[in-house]
């Protein structure tokens, strides 16, 4: 299997994928600038579902990440993957020096799946990677300290794993939270023993604002949280940001004003929307906002932020929003 070490360390945005040429699809039901996206329920796997399970992956600030199919990827040797990652790493600390499989390391790593995170059942269960810190002179009994977490999934990914060769296993999005030299030390292990590549997976101001709407239309218990938008202003020879911030009912009250099919999304109402926003804006400051561009979008849902950082505010849409988080990875990998 071809290495690419070269370009491992920090996971670089870079051109060429590994097999990329395997996984092209011409046309999914899905694109970068789509006509419409349906917002279906929770799939009926996830509607008895136990949230206390993914409540850990709410409020943690998560980087984004594309992948190419795993090769030879097994779920039933998670437990080897740990002790063969944990190998690593500690072999990575001691700058190349081999380390014996088995020993006890100060680095715990634990690889476990998550069942629970499926958009369908063509879809494979992601994968959770922990590495938690313990004292080497500490007792086995003690208290392990959670360091880093990642995590693979594939939600609703029907159109790519329906077209790659038997042996490939597809995971294309991987979320990370903690630093980033154990996110390139766990993606250097998972690319050379897997074949597949990682890219930092940013979201456009297009999606940005497909956030947007479609997080104001999603009913939540109680919320105080306003919509906030984000915009940084070009050509400017300091940065500057203008922080736009919508109390969340007026949010929604234009919104239902705009939508006309429920459960059902469209580009015209996507703009549409968005429009009403800038004009309401222009009135009030006489700021064409249109002429800035929209870097990050804060709801009581989540937040995202265009470098490809995100935030899972409510678990009962952590799904649905994971399913439009795995269509912009797979455009990437195309």
């Amino acid at each position: 299997m071809e290495s690419v070490d070269g370009a491992v360390r920090t996971l670089p945005s870079i051109g060429r994928l590994s097999r990329g040429l395997l996984f092209g699809r011409p046309h999914g039901k899905f694109g970068l600038s789509p006509s419409g996206r349906l917002l279906p329920p929770p799939p009926r796997s996830q509607e008895n579902a136990d949230p206390r399970r993914t409540a850990f992956l709410l409020h943690k600030q998560w980087t984004l990440y594309s992948v190419t199919p795993l090769y030879r990827f097994s779920n039933t040797r998670l437990r080897d993957y740990a002790r063969l990652l944990s190998a690593f790493i500690a072999a990575e600390k001691q700058k190349g020096l081999a380390v014996e499989i088995g020993v006890e390391l100060d680095i715990k790593v634990a690889v476990s799946s998550l069942p629970d995170l499926k958009g369908s059942d063509q879809d494979q269960a992601a994968i959770l990677v922990q590495l938690s810190l313990r004292s080497p002179a500490s007792s086995k009994n003690s208290e392990e300290k959670l360091i880093w977490l990642g995590w693979f999934c594939c939600v609703s990914g029907d159109d790519l794993s329906e077209n790659v060769p038997e042996d490939f296993t597809c995971l294309p999005l991987f979320l990370a939270n903690g630093a980033e030299s154990y996110t390139s030390i766990v993606g250097s292990w998972f690319q050379k023993t897997f074949d597949c590549c990682f890219r930092r997976l940013a979201i456009s101001p297009l999606n940005l604002s497909w956030m947007a709407a479609m997080w104001t239309g999603c009913k939540v218990d109680k919320t105080t949280s306003a919509m906030e938008l984000v915009f940084s202003v070009p050509c400017l020879p300091q940065p500057l940001d203008i922080s736009y911030a919508i109390h969340p009912e007026d949010a929604k009250a234009l919104w239902d004003t705009v939508q006309k099919t429920p459960g059902e999304i469209t580009q015209e109402e996507v703009d549409v929307f968005m429009d009403c926003l800038y004009s309401h804006f222009h009135r009030h400051f006489k700021i064409h906002l249109s002429a800035t561009k929209l870097v990050k979008v804060s709801t009581a849902i989540a937040s995202a932020h265009c470098d490809g950082i995100i935030k899972f505010l409510q678990s009962q849409y952590l799904t649905g929003m994971l399913m439009l988080l795995t269509e912009l990875a797979i455009s990437q990998i195309q």
